[in-house]
């Protein structure tokens, strides 16, 4: 079992940045493939970005492409989302979620381990 937890949402204004943390808790996510999905209101849970448990590699949503960052530390089981540039049409709830040995996965049905999820508000 992993529990994972977001934190660092919040309120921001658009151009602005925010970083988005997960920890996770449990076991190590070192075998873990991890990724960041964002939900709207009456809209479908979609991916953001992904990074795989192997070697790191990564895949981004198109919208966010350029414009966030994932990465990931084992040592502090934590995977951070790095945003930037930020757009009204960011605002959602994002949530972390955990596969063991997991591919590059990009549908919410693939991943066993969801956290409760952490609000981004675009807004000026």
């Amino acid at each position: 079992q992993v529990q994972l937890i977001e934190s660092g949402g919040g309120l921001v204004q658009p151009g602005g940045s925010l970083r988005l943390s997960c920890a996770a808790s449990g076991r190590t996510i070192s075998t873990y493939t991890m990724g960041w999905f964002r939900q709207s209101p009456g809209e479908e849970r979609n991916i953001v970005a992904v990074v795989g448990w192997k070697t790191g590699s990564t895949h981004y949503a198109e919208s966010v492409t350029g414009r966030f960052t994932i990465s990931r530390d084992n040592a502090k089981n934590t995977v951070y989302l790095q945003m930037n540039s930020l757009k009204p049409e960011d605002t959602a709830v994002y949530f972390c979620a955990a596969v063991m040995y997991g591919s590059i996965y990009t549908e919410k049905e693939n991943y066993d381990y969801w956290g409760q999820g952490t609000q981004v508000t675009v807004s000026s």
